[in-house]
């Protein structure tokens, strides 16, 4: 797995803070970013944060590139709706001798292993041998349509991966682009770094609250999981670790970048 933070709004903190300014102060757009300094910045952020006034940090937004997940976990990524995706596509991108991501418990256990690699490597033959039937069926239409050969099979191998990706695994890795504002990011960190979130999105959002809180630590100095500022919200399927978590994300957002 890898993340990337590709771009973000430039002095994301000062933004929020003029529009912040903008709500509170009497301020118009030709001042609005007047003395808007490091600490007044901050200031302003850590009030935002006090009474629960989130508007604002939605004029920001942060882009991540993503690679190296699997499909199942780029299945929960794209459900947190107000956001921005594009993903490579199975349609247009053959997957032949495709990669794939191993559950850790899978990887613990020999035999679990085993058996879980001669799926993948079943999955990915049968994938080719759909691509290869499927190639040759629609190469001989394309060519009977008046197609010469060459752009016929060309036209008909994209066309075979549109129905030889249905054998294709969860597991199979895959890449994705997302962009969210402020305010999504707060709540998708909320949701997906909890402990109990599953393994693979919960490593994804942690890496991404790591790059974020680099670009802007006031904003996202209480990112995370319910625990980390105030009570699990997850009832009686709590980690129970509350303190652990409290911890492990104030050495996350302190780690060089």
């Amino acid at each position: 797995m890898k993340v990337e933070l590709l771009s973000h709004t430039p002095e994301p903190e000062r933004y929020i803070a003029a529009a912040a300014k903008l709500c509170y102060a009497n301020a118009d757009v030709d001042t609005l970013l007047d003395g808007l300094d490091e600490k007044k910045t901050h200031d302003f952020i850590e009030m935002l944060s006090s009474i629960g006034h989130e508007s604002p940090i939605e004029h920001v937004s942060f882009t991540f590139a993503v690679e190296g997940i699997s499909r199942a976990c780029s299945h929960q990524l794209v459900r947190h709706r107000i956001a921005s995706y594009s993903q490579q596509s199975q349609r247009y991108v053959a997957m032949d001798n495709f990669e794939y991501v191993t559950p850790p418990e899978i990887a613990e256990l020999p035999e679990a292993a085993e058996l879980f690699e001669e799926e993948m490597k079943r999955a990915a033959e049968s994938y080719e041998r759909l691509a290869e039937l499927l190639t040759e069926k629609h190469t001989k239409t394309f060519i009977a349509e008046g197609m010469d050969e060459k752009t016929a099979r060309q036209r008909a191998r994209k066309k075979a991966n549109e129905d030889a990706r249905f054998v294709l695994p969860n597991a199979c890795t895959t890449k994705i682009i997302v962009t969210m504002n402020a305010r999504t990011l707060m709540h998708f960190f909320r949701l997906r770094c909890c402990d109990r979130a599953q393994w693979e999105i919960r490593e994804v959002a942690r890496e991404m609250l790591r790059l974020a809180a680099g670009v802007a630590p006031t904003l996202f100095a209480k990112a995370g999981p319910s625990c980390v500022n105030g009570s699990c919200t997850e009832g009686k399927m709590s980690c129970g670790k509350a303190a652990e978590m409290r911890e492990y994300f104030r050495q996350l957002k302190n780690t060089d970048h």
